[in-house]
């Protein structure tokens, strides 16, 4: 896909999907993409967002292996290209981008907020250990446990929504995120039982509206809290 918004960060330019509310709450929210791209489900969101009075901007994180990635997870082949993409994805430039889109944000917001989703679970977790993000909000992240000793350098609320049944995300990762939590007074944790990863993912396999929707109102409310 072609951007019509593009970033300067210190390894190059790379495109963003930008969506501005009719009428700004004041904050701004880095939306951080799965392992599709910056597709349909991420722009929605993105516009959700700005609906609630956000900026929302949705960063191309794939842009180093292949700008403009936009696939979902409905068919074979883009599922193995997801995964490829995955498999080739440097977490560190990840973050060298994403503080290069909170620099931008903060140019048109004082206040910036994370929410990511999968990878950008995991991502929007880091992003609150490492960069000045004001609160951030992690959808069934991936790998967080294997990132726990990092959470002592959080400051700034952070929101993680784990599926109890996450395929994805195992009982014994999911117990050292819950004592990660436990330690973290910034950390809030909620587990949503009986449900699968991604179940937030409207037109996925395994969404789940009811699940979705007190998920989508827990954020609501804590960005509410934290940005607002």
């Amino acid at each position: 896909m072609t951007f019509a918004h593009n970033i300067a960060g210190p390894d190059g330019q790379f495109g963003a999907y930008l969506a501005k509310p009719e009428r700004t709450n004041g904050a701004a929210l880095i939306v951080i993409q799965e392992i599709f791209g910056v597709n349909q489900v991420m722009r929605d969101l993105a516009d959700h967002y700005a609906s609630l009075g956000y900026i929302a901007i949705v960063p191309d994180l794939f842009w180093r292996i292949e700008p403009g990635i936009n696939i979902t997870d409905q068919t074979p082949e883009e599922m193995s290209k997801a995964f490829e993409l995955f498999g080739k994805f440097n977490i560190e430039t990840g973050l060298v981008d994403l503080k290069a889109t909170i620099e931008y944000a903060r140019t048109l917001s004082s206040k910036v907020g994370a929410v990511g989703y999968c990878l950008g679970g995991l991502l929007a977790f880091l992003t609150a250990c490492h960069t000045d993000i004001d609160a951030s909000v992690s959808y069934y992240g991936v790998s967080i446990d294997a990132h726990a000793d990092k959470a002592s350098k959080i400051t700034k609320p952070v929101m993680l929504h784990v599926a109890s049944e996450d395929q994805f995300v195992g009982k014994e990762a999911q117990s050292v995120m819950t004592t990660m939590a436990a330690a973290q007074p910034a950390i809030h944790l909620h587990v949503y039982p009986n449900l699968d990863h991604a179940f937030a993912r409207v037109g996925g396999e395994h969404f789940d509206a009811q699940g979705a929707a007190l998920a989508n109102q827990r954020t609501a409310e804590f960005f509410e809290q934290s940005l607002l």
